[in-house]
């Protein structure tokens, strides 16, 4: 699947485009697959920006997140603009 840029042009380089990506994907739950969709279109966010953008709560996002984390889906990195916080993006 691609994912469309902010010109309306398709972007294939996302990891959502990555067969096995998605197949790994589709045994999530569903609040890891919004969270996935998310990171797709935005990256790297942090878990408030990413409750803020998915709607979800707080505590649902972590959940998310540690299952993306557990399946490689998702790697995590400290945030440039504030060190005491990760900001979280597709792997591979």
């Amino acid at each position: 699947m691609s994912t469309t840029t902010e010109d309306g042009s398709r972007r294939t380089d996302s990891p959502l485009a990555d067969p096995e990506f998605r197949d790994t994907l589709r045994e999530l739950p569903p609040s890891a697959k919004l969270v996935a969709r998310v990171l797709g279109d935005a990256s790297p966010l942090s878990q408030g920006q990413l409750a803020e953008e998915s709607l979800l709560p707080d505590r649902t996002v972590r959940y998310a997140l540690n299952r993306l984390e557990e399946h490689d889906l998702v790697d995590s990195r400290h945030s440039f603009r504030d060190a005491r916080r990760r900001v979280y993006f597709l792997a591979r």
